[in-house]
């Protein structure tokens, strides 16, 4: 199995956190938890499909993940080959006319987003390329073809950074106040440029750095109040929320 990383261009550095070249030899389901950005993937070979209550649905070859509230079950055929894309949290909006809450909870052909034809160039391009830095490369240029002459909405930026900065624990009234700036209209702004309210983006990035602490030799006491929960019933109930398991469970099969 290969998983690796590379990073873009400078030009695509605000906008896109990395690619990852992703192959599989084995047929496998496997679970994506919530992240804090929105992900496209193009398969170069092979198919993925999402699995919901035992029922399999297909996906197209090239397709867009909105941030999710849950977990997602995908299962891959064998011999799958993927470039995948992270938008960082504030990139989406500016290659998409679409607001990025559109496409909150969903998993979307690419070509519901993008020109048609555009999307399919990318695909023929990609099914002849022989190298990973090739198919980068054409994933590139593609993004950089759809790239929006727009400005980037610095208070949404800022209310990111307060974000990650608290561990996601900020309340979202403490961050009006430290924005200038009244609820209904942030909310507003937060929801189309990121792709969920900024409470739940908030659950989101404290749910990660929980993750980050379960792969460390910390009790759950510890990970309950470095987190800043209340008590270990509530941060059972908020892990179990985009898990449907006890922090306890999944830290046994890490």
């Amino acid at each position: 199995m290969k998983f690796e990383k590379h990073f873009p261009t400078l030009q695509l550095q605000p906008y896109i956190k990395y690619f990852v070249v992703s192959e599989n030899e084995l047929e496998m389901e496997y679970k994506v938890f919530p992240s804090s950005g929105l992900v496209i993937g193009f398969q170069y070979k092979g198919q993925l499909a999402t699995v919901k209550d035992n029922t399999e649905s297909q996906l197209t070859t090239a397709g867009i993940t909105g941030i999710t509230d849950g977990y997602k079950i995908f299962k891959n055929s064998a011999n799958i080959g993927t470039i995948l894309i992270y938008f960082t949290e504030i990139g989406f909006t500016h290659f998409a006319s679409h607001p990025a809450n559109a496409l909150f909870n969903l998993s979307l052909s690419l070509e519901d987003v993008f020109d048609k034809k555009s999307v399919a160039e990318v695909e023929e391009k990609l099914a002849l390329a022989s190298t990973d830095n090739q198919r980068i490369k054409i994933v590139e240029r593609f993004l950089l073809s759809q790239l929006k002459d727009i400005q980037t909405d610095k208070l949404i930026v800022e209310a990111v950074k307060l974000i990650y900065q608290s561990k996601g624990t900020i309340r979202i009234n403490q961050l009006n106040e430290k924005l200038f700036i009244s609820q209904s209209p942030f909310e507003k702004r937060f929801r189309k440029v990121v792709g969920t309210s900024a409470k739940k983006f908030a659950s989101i990035v404290r749910f990660n750095a929980v993750i980050d602490n379960l792969t460390e030799s910390k009790t759950l006491t510890e990970i309950c109040y470095e987190n800043n929960f209340f008590d270990q019933a509530h941060f059972i109930k908020d892990f179990k929320q985009f898990t449907v398991d006890t922090p306890e469970n999944f830290k046994r099969f890490l």
